[in-house]
C-alpha cells in the first residue's frame, strides 16, 4: 500500500516538474521589452496641436442678437451661408512622434501637424515645447517638426529590409493622449499596399495603435525604430488587428529633402498599369504572372520618349525586380528626376531593354480620410501661407500675368481669411510694394520679417482684388 502510494507520489512530482520546467522554458522564450523601452522611450515625444477656428463669431443673421430667443432656432435649423466661415471652439488632437536629432529635429505623421496653428511637444521628462513644421509630405505621411532644444537623447535606425514576418516589434506612443504607453506584437506582413497609397510598402503589424499613437515609432528587438506607425485598419474606428506603419528608410528619405529643399521630389514616367494575373501572363507569353503591365502611355511622357507601348510588361525599373504592378509606383517614385535608368520590358513574349529618363511627379493628391491634406509639399511660411505658380491652364482661364496661388492657408493667412484658391498678386512691407513672380523670392521675404510684424497682401479671389493685413507669425 506504501509503496503504490509512493509511486504515485513520485510519478506525480515527476509530471509535476516536467510541467514546470515546460511552463518556464516558455516563459523564458517570451522577449522582455524592460530594456528597450528604458533606453529608448525618453526619445518618444508627445504632440498636441491647436488648429484656431475664429477669434470671434459672424452672425450668419444680420440685426438678430445672440440674445434673442430666435437666434437659437435659426441658428439650428436653417443652414448657414457657405462663404460664412464656421466659428466655435479651437480643434485639438493629440498625435506622437520621435526624437531622430539631439538638436531638437522630431519625425511625425503629417496628418498629426496639417492645418497646426500651435504644435507643442511634450517630452518624455515633462519638459514642453513650442514646435515649428520643417515640412510635411502628404504622399508618405511624414512630417518633420523641430523644437529649440540642446542635446536630446534620440532614436537608433534599423535596416527595414532585415525584418521578417513572424518577428517581434514594440510600439510606444500616446493613444488617447495615455503618453508612453508601450504596445507589442508581430510583423504581419511587409511591402503592403493600401488604397491611394502607392509610394509606400507598408509594414503591417498587430501592434495595437489607436487614436495618438500616430508618428510614433515602431522598434524591433534590438530597440532600433523600423517604422513610424501611420495607419490602422477598422470597421469600429478601434483597433481590430492590422496597424501600418511607414518604414523608417522611406520616412528618413521624406525628411532628408524636406530638410535640404521644403519639398519631395518623386520620379514619373506617364504610364497607366495593371496587374498581371495567370491568365494575362498566358496570353503576353510571360514566363510567369509577375511585373506590371502598361494599360496606356501618356504621349510626350517619359515613358513614351523611351519607346514603350502599350501592352509592354515592365519587370524591372533600374535594377530592381517589379513583381507585382505595386510595386512600379514605389519603384520609380524613389528615381530623381531627370536621371536616365534602364528599364527591362517584356514585348511580344521576348525581354527588351529600354532607357528612360524620369520625369518629376506633379502632385494632385486628394484628401485624407482623416482630413484634409495639403496639395503643397512645402510647409506653410511664418504668414501661414503655401503658395504655387499658377498652371498654364489657370494662367488662360484667370487671365493671371502675375501673382501666387494660394495652395494652403493657415495660421495668421486663415485668420484673416484668405482661402485655397486665391491669388496672391503683391506683398506690401513697411509702404514698399512687391509684385509676387517667384514662390521662393516670396518665402525669402517672409522669412526676414520680425515676430507681428504688420505686412499687407493684394489678394484677388475672383473679380474681386483687395488688400489685406496680418502678423508674421513667430
Amino acid at each position: 500500500m506504501i509503496r503504490s502510494i509512493m509511486r504515485h507520489l513520485s510519478a506525480w512530482l515527476f509530471a509535476s516538474f516536467v510541467a514546470g520546467s515546460a511552463l518556464a522554458s516558455s516563459v523564458a522564450g517570451l522577449p522582455d521589452f524592460t530594456s528597450l523601452v528604458e533606453r529608448q522611450g525618453l526619445a518618444v515625444v508627445n504632440i498636441s496641436t491647436t488648429q484656431v477656428r475664429g477669434k470671434s463669431p459672424q452672425l450668419p443673421f444680420p440685426g438678430l442678437d445672440e440674445s434673442d430667443p430666435m437666434f437659437d432656432f435659426f441658428r439650428k435649423f436653417i443652414p448657414r451661408h457657405p462663404e460664412i466661415p464656421q466659428f466655435g471652439p479651437d480643434n485639438q488632437s493629440l498625435g506622437s512622434g520621435f526624437i531622430i536629432s539631439a538638436d531638437g529635429y522630431i519625425l511625425t505623421n503629417a496628418h498629426v501637424v496639417e492645418e497646426a496653428d500651435e504644435i507643442v511637444v511634450r517630452l518624455a521628462d515633462k519638459r514642453e515645447f513650442r514646435a515649428r513644421v520643417i515640412g510635411a509630405d502628404a504622399r508618405s505621411d511624414i512630417a518633420l517638426i523641430r523644437i529649440e532644444a540642446s542635446g536630446l537623447p534620440r532614436v537608433t535606425f534599423g535596416d527595414p529590409d532585415k525584418l521578417k514576418v513572424g518577428e517581434w516589434v514594440v510600439a510606444i506612443g500616446s493613444p488617447f493622449g495615455f503618453e508612453q504607453s508601450v504596445t507589442a506584437g508581430i510583423v504581419s506582413a511587409k511591402g503592403r499596399s493600401l488604397p491611394d497609397e502607392n509610394f509606400v510598402p507598408f509594414i503591417q503589424t498587430d501592434v495595437a495603435i489607436n487614436p495618438g499613437n500616430s508618428g510614433g515609432p515602431l522598434f524591433n528587438l534590438k530597440g532600433e525604430v523600423v517604422g513610424v506607425n501611420s495607419q490602422i485598419y477598422s470597421r469600429t474606428g478601434g483597433f481590430m488587428g492590422l496597424s501600418f506603419a511607414i518604414p523608417i528608410d522611406v520616412a528618413m528619405d521624406v525628411q532628408h529633402q524636406l530638410r535640404t529643399h521644403g519639398r519631395v521630389q518623386r520620379g514619373r514616367i506617364g504610364v497607366a498599369i495593371q496587374e498581371v494575373t495567370r491568365d494575362l501572363a498566358d496570353g503576353f507569353g510571360l514566363p510567369r504572372a509577375a511585373g506590371a503591365l502598361v494599360s496606356a502611355v501618356e504621349p510626350d511622357s517619359p515613358a513614351a520618349r523611351a519607346g514603350m507601348e502599350q501592352g509592354d510588361v515592365i519587370v524591372r525599373f533600374d535594377g530592381k525586380s517589379v513583381e507585382n504592378s505595386s510595386d512600379l509606383p514605389r519603384i520609380v517614385a524613389a528615381v530623381r528626376p531627370g536621371a536616365k535608368v534602364p528599364v527591362q520590358v517584356y514585348r511580344n513574349g521576348a525581354p527588351r531593354d529600354l532607357v528612360v529618363t524620369v520625369g518629376e511627379w506633379q502632385d494632385g493628391k486628394p484628401g485624407r480620410q482623416r482630413g484634409t491634406v495639403p496639395k503643397s509639399q512645402a510647409a506653410p511660411n511664418r504668414l501661414g501661407l503655401a503658395l504655387a505658380p499658377p498652371t498654364p491652364a489657370q494662367r488662360r482661364e484667370r487671365g493671371i500675368e502675375q501673382g501666387l496661388v494660394v495652395e494652403r492657408a493657415v495660421g495668421a493667412a486663415a485668420r484673416a481669411e484668405i482661402r485655397e484658391g486665391d491669388l496672391v498678386l503683391a506683398l506690401v512691407v513697411a509702404g514698399k510694394q512687391t509684385p509676387l513672380k517667384s514662390v521662393e523670392e516670396f518665402n525669402r521675404q517672409v522669412a526676414n520679417l520680425k515676430e507681428g510684424q504688420q505686412v499687407t497682401l493684394l489678394v484677388k479671389r475672383g473679380e474681386a482684388t483687395s488688400y489685406v493685413s496680418l502678423r508674421a507669425d513667430k
